[in-house]
């Protein structure tokens, strides 16, 4: 494995014990409002720091994702919040029920367990955010660069407004502008297919545990019950132009579609699909969900470095603008939220003991890094193991 670049010297240098806890406080702004930016302000802000969130979408804009898996670390860490799994989790069952499909009918039904609890983007996503104070989460501000000024990092917006910082924290997601700036020969490959997602509200959902579903080759579905109704994703192959005609951009541009993206074609093909390879009752389900999103699966090469120097400042990678891994890993979230925690524990030993950043911030990287990069590299393998093209 590539061993992870090692920050160089900066011009903020450890100070003597005797000035622990005396150094000004850090001004960090966290670039994106998902769940990882969201996180990684709460945990500063706890921490004690300066923060902003500068959110690309507006404040009315619609949001949405499907179904998150949460193992015991990331758990461990709302919890360190004082968020209880009460608050998002709906069913907290650890069961995976996983079914072979053959001919529409399930032939081998195996059981195990999940070490965490299963919720949504929305829930989740919902829960952290309510919990900034005002102020903190700046929507419609969409950041488009990153300059040098007075020795400190200072972004730059869409509509030409600049703001400095010392840190600044990319959380921006898959299609992230901060790993185009700092990492720019990573780029998101298109690994052939596409996770296809919808919520279906219903009065009554028997199911109280995670099912995967494997018809045969290049396809899986995967249900899992949520507040009033049923969550679930179907992958299925399709190819660039197929994608670029259902969702309206080729799939490196729109590495998310929304419910207004997702055409009578995409649909059509959908329901269709399902028709042809679900048991009757998972296909009716599909065909009674209206709105619906669309994420195609991408791979990049797997991240050598999560810290860059700007000056006498820092810009850093997390989550999936660090590195997006499939789905099928379950280790998106999971990523994120615990890079960013183990990034609040460096930055804190920094200011409240004057540890010397440059070296605080190698520590956090070479502790990170090794995960990532395995979630990267376990993808395709799993991929390709459904049936599913590698890239």
């Amino acid at each position: 494995m590539t061993q992870p670049h090692h920050p160089p010297a900066s011009t903020l240098r450890a100070v003597p014990a005797s000035s622990a806890g005396t150094l000004p406080r850090p001004r960090i702004a966290v670039v994106g409002g998902s769940l990882t930016g969201a996180v990684t302000a709460l945990l500063l802000l706890r921490a004690g720091f300066d923060v902003t969130v500068y959110e690309a979408a507006p404040a009315a804009a619609p949001r949405g994702g499907g179904l998150i898996g949460l193992e015991h670390p990331a758990l461990d860490i709302l919890d360190r919040l004082d968020i209880g799994q009460d608050e998002f989790v709906a069913y907290p069952s650890e069961t995976i029920l996983e079914v072979t499909v053959r001919d529409r009918q399930p032939i081998h039904t195996a059981r195990r367990r999940y070490p965490g609890r299963n919720t949504t983007w929305s829930l989740l996503h919902h829960t952290l955010t309510r919990r900034l104070p005002d102020g903190v989460l700046q929507a419609g501000r969409r950041v488009t660069g990153l300059a040098e000024r007075g020795g400190r990092p200072q972004l730059v917006f869409a509509d030409d407004s600049r703001t400095p910082a010392d840190l600044v924290v990319f959380a921006d997601g898959r299609a992230s502008t901060g790993r185009r700036l700092l990492d720019p020969g990573r780029r998101l490959r298109y690994a052939g297919y596409v996770a296809h997602r919808g919520h279906t509200p219903t009065s009554h959902t028997p199911l109280r545990d995670f099912l995967r579903l494997e018809p045969g080759p290049g396809c899986q579905y995967n249900a899992a019950p949520v507040p009033d109704g049923l969550d679930w994703t179907l992958y299925l192959t399709c190819s660039p132009t197929d994608y670029t005609h259902r969702f309206g951009a080729p799939p490196q541009r729109r590495t998310f579609a929304l419910p207004h993206h997702v055409s009578p074609a995409a649909r059509a093909h959908v329901d269709t699909q399902a028709a042809l390879l679900l048991p009757a009752p998972h296909a009716a389900t599909v065909h009674a969900t209206t709105a619906r999103m669309a994420a195609p699966v991408m791979d990049i090469d797997p991240p050598t470095r999560m810290a860059w120097p700007v000056g006498g400042g820092w810009a850093v990678l997390l989550g999936d603008a660090l590195a997006p891994v499939r789905p099928h890993t379950a280790r998106g979230a999971n990523n994120g939220i615990e890079q960013a925690a183990a990034l609040a524990t460096a930055l804190t030993q920094h200011h409240r003991w004057g540890a010397d950043l440059p070296t605080a911030l190698y520590g956090w990287q070479r502790r990170q890094l090794p995960d990532t990069v395995a979630a990267v590299r376990r993808g395709p393998r799993l991929g390709a193991h459904l049936g599913n093209p590698r890239p």
